[in-house]
């Protein structure tokens, strides 16, 4: 009689709040700031299922919501901006974004917003702001899988929002396993709007800077360094891009 998501999530329910969080970020993403979007016109033209958005990061919440709107706004033919109209409609339901575990359950704010598409997934290298030894949750891998081979996966392949952090293996590991087609994102600006949660303002009208880039292409036998390589290459965290900022 109603309609769930591949996790078994109510789609009224998705929906009701990506609309409500999607009205009080418009503002902040339109209004208050300036939305700098480039690329997303290819997002349209895209296969409905098994694409793995990977994107740098710079705060836990913003960087996601914005993407959504980015997504949205595409998606209802007004690519390279951010519309009100379009995340109302909220075309696409079977849009998921990979977050960390201990995030989504660090307030009754990231719990609610849970229910819009998170992925939620135990951190292997850091919990509890130390470092840790642990093995991947296989039924972590799965739930990306099935989110993949129903839609589309956003996720940050730093895992942190630190600046130039190494990539994480398990990133590579699902492109190699799952074959996904991999769009790169390049977003600026968040860190310098928001604070690091992305839930509060720190500077207004900040110019908020969105690049997609075109699908990678790879190849899936390829090694695991290799693909990792690649990926970090395409959203402009590596060695490489990272000397460039410092020079």
């Amino acid at each position: 009689m109603f309609k769930k998501d591949t996790f078994g999530q109510s789609i009224i329910l998705k929906k009701l709040i990506i609309r409500v969080f999607g009205i009080i970020t418009y503002v902040r993403f339109n209004i208050i700031n300036v939305p700098v979007i480039n690329g997303a016109e290819i997002i349209k033209d895209l296969p409905k299922e098994k694409i793995l958005f990977i994107s740098n990061h710079q705060t836990y919440f913003a960087d996601a919501a914005f993407l959504f709107h980015v997504i949205h706004s595409s998606l209802d033919n007004y690519p390279n901006r951010v519309k009100l109209r379009s995340i109302l409609k909220c075309m696409k339901t079977n849009l998921f974004f990979v977050a960390a575990e201990e995030t989504m359950k660090s307030g009754i704010l990231p719990k609610i917003l849970g229910f819009a598409g998170a992925i939620s997934i135990k951190r292997t290298w850091r919990e509890a702001g130390k470092d840790i030894k642990r093995q991947v949750s296989r039924k972590d891998t799965e739930n990306i899988e099935k989110a993949l081979n129903s839609g589309w996966v956003i996720t940050f392949p730093q895992g942190t929002t630190r600046a130039f952090a190494d990539g994480r293996k398990g990133t590579a590991h699902i492109i190699k396993n799952y074959e996904p087609l991999v769009v790169p994102i390049v977003i600026n600006g968040f860190r310098r709007a928001f604070d690091k949660k992305g839930l509060f303002m720190k500077v207004k009208g900040t110019q908020l800077q969105v690049t997609i880039k075109q699908p990678l292409d790879l190849d899936y036998n390829d090694n695991i360094d290799n693909i990792l390589h690649k990926v970090m290459d395409s959203i402009e965290q590596s060695k490489k891009f990272e000397w460039r900022a410092k020079n």
